[in-house]
């Protein structure tokens, strides 16, 4: 019986000496993995590294260092969404013990958190590094451009002003806060940052860029046009630069050189989702809408439509033009040339209300026209009647304003009646208005039949 006991006394010591071995060589080993993936990242062989750091994780899926370097094996291949989830992973979930660098982490994975919309994480992040790293001002400022994008100025501010007591010839910082001056309006304020970010580095692009922004905001349009062609060389703000010059161009009254910026900036997105091409897209449907291009616009605001539906007022546009991919009549209508158009309304006048031409004139939005009824024994009338005819063709319900308008001319010329033509109807208080006055309103419905009828 001794010697039974003895036996198994001695299988338990060498089964405990066993399981303590190999607890002792797995945690020898799984450094040394550790660090062969850190080699073979460092020898380019990226997928080899993920490979072990795979491995590593199949036996054990709570190694975050493990996590971190396939994350780092990843970014080597700029495969920068599946090392974003790793990293997520490291930050949820591991406690830093000086095992993986601490405050480059947080870096790389703040740049993420921005690059995938996550501004709040991001902002977070940043926060902590302040904390972490209090004598970087790169911290505070990434901080202040969060702020800034949250519309959070105040905030904004006080990081701009951390970064400039640390770093006073920051010329970022400079012109971050010119540009937050410009949001609050603060045209004076801003233009001397931006002096200074210019003295401090006059090779900057960007600083040009907000240059740009100001002469914009305080109506200098040329100027602002040459500090924007200076301010596209970076390429992180080419794309933003040429939308702001086509806004320059749009504002000087400039349509057709706009409609090239906004072309331009679409063609050099790296985004089709991004804020800055849905609205190059929609300032450029807006030149085409304005130069009577309305499929072109119809599908920019379509493209729009795909990645952000509820983009502005992009639904309704899509709504009010809809009839354009189904009714040729009002598809003419809308897209004719100026001198088509001119025609389109004689015809629709003598169709509609038996009236012809005595002289029309092309407007922006439209034309107008003074006509009189015509008929067999007109020759006998020593004085025809004169009619005011407007047409419009714009996407917006004509106001109440300019039925007012058309009811002042009426009777200062003494004109005998009105008519208004709109593809897009009336709003109410029009409506209410020309009732009880000789002024006839052709909405919609009455345009189509027109058109229609005059073979259109």
């Amino acid at each position: 019986m001794d010697n039974i006991a003895t036996v198994i006394a001695f299988a338990v010591v060498i089964a405990i000496l066993v399981i303590v071995c190999f607890i002792i060589l797995k945690t020898l080993l799984t450094p040394k993995k550790i660090g062969s993936i850190q080699k073979l990242i460092k020898m380019g062989k990226a997928q080899q590294a993920q490979k072990v750091a795979k491995a590593i994780l199949t036996k054990n899926p709570k190694d975050y260092v493990a996590h971190y370097w396939l994350g780092e094996a990843y970014m080597a291949e700029n495969k920068t969404a599946l090392a974003f989830m790793e990293f997520k992973s490291v930050a949820q979930h591991m406690v830093f013990d000086g095992t993986i660098p601490e405050v480059p982490f947080r870096k790389q994975l703040a740049k993420l958190y921005v690059k995938y919309n996550e501004n709040d994480n991001a902002l977070k992040e940043y926060l902590l590094l302040t904390k972490q790293d209090p004598k970087n001002p790169d911290n505070y400022l990434e901080c202040g451009k969060l702020f800034d994008e949250a519309n959070d100025h105040a905030a904004a501010l006080g990081a701009y002003q951390k970064v400039i007591q640390l770093a006073p010839r920051n010329a970022k910082a400079h012109a971050a806060l010119s540009n937050l001056y410009v949001h609050t309006k603060q045209y004076a304020d801003a233009r001397a940052e931006i002096d200074t970010a210019i003295k401090l580095s006059p090779e900057s692009p960007s600083n040009y860029y907000y240059l740009g922004k100001i002469l914009k905001e305080t109506h200098d349009y040329p100027g602002a046009v040459k500090a924007f062609e200076k301010g596209q060389r970076d390429p992180e703000f080419k794309q933003r630069a040429l939308i702001e010059k086509g806004s320059c161009f749009m504002l000087a009254g400039q349509i057709d050189r706009a409609t090239a910026e906004f072309e331009n900036a679409i063609k050099n997105t790296k985004n089709e989702g991004s804020q800055e091409t849905l609205y190059a897209r929609y300032f450029l449907a807006d030149c085409y809408e304005k130069n009577h291009k309305i499929e072109e616009a119809i599908g920019q605001w379509t493209e729009i439509s795909k990645k952000n539906p509820k983009f502005r007022d992009v639904p309704t546009k899509l709504n009010q033009y809809k009839d354009v991919q189904t009714n040729d009549s009002i598809k003419e209508y809308l897209t004719a040339t100026p001198q088509g158009f001119l025609d389109i309304a004689k015809k629709a006048a003598k169709t509609g209300f038996n009236l012809v031409s005595m002289n029309i004139e092309s407007t922006k939005y439209g034309c107008i026209m003074l006509a009189t009824e015509e008929s067999a024994e007109s020759w006998k009338n020593a004085r025809k009647q004169v009619w005011l005819v407007q047409f419009y063709r714009i996407s917006k319900p004509i106001e109440e304003a300019a039925v007012q308008k058309v009811a002042d001319v009426l009777k200062e010329k003494k004109y005998y009646k009105a008519v208004i033509f709109s593809s897009s109807g009336f709003a109410i208080e029009a409506v209410n208005f020309a009732e009880n006055r000789p002024i006839v309103l052709a909405g919609k419905e009455m345009v189509e039949s027109i058109l229609s009828r005059a073979g259109l």
